[in-house]
C-alpha cells in the first residue's frame, strides 16, 4: 500500500513539473488518502500484536 502513495506521489510531482496542474492535484489527493490508510492500518496492526503479546517476528 506505501508503494501505491508513493507511486501517486511521483505521478503527482512528474505532472507538477510538466504542468498539469489537475492531474497533480488529484494524484497528490489519491497518495495522501493512501498515505493515511496505510498509517491507520499499521497502527491498528501494532495494537493487535501488543494485545496479543507476540513480539515482531524478525
Amino acid at each position: 500500500m506505501l508503494g501505491w502513495a508513493l507511486t501517486f506521489f511521483i505521478i503527482a510531482i512528474l505532472a507538477g513539473v510538466l504542468g498539469f496542474g489537475g492531474i497533480a492535484g488529484a494524484a497528490a489527493g489519491i497518495a495522501k488518502i493512501i498515505f493515511f490508510i496505510f498509517v491507520v492500518l499499521l497502527v491498528l496492526s501494532l495494537v493487535a500484536n501488543a494485545i496479543r503479546g507476540k513480539g515482531p517476528s524478525v
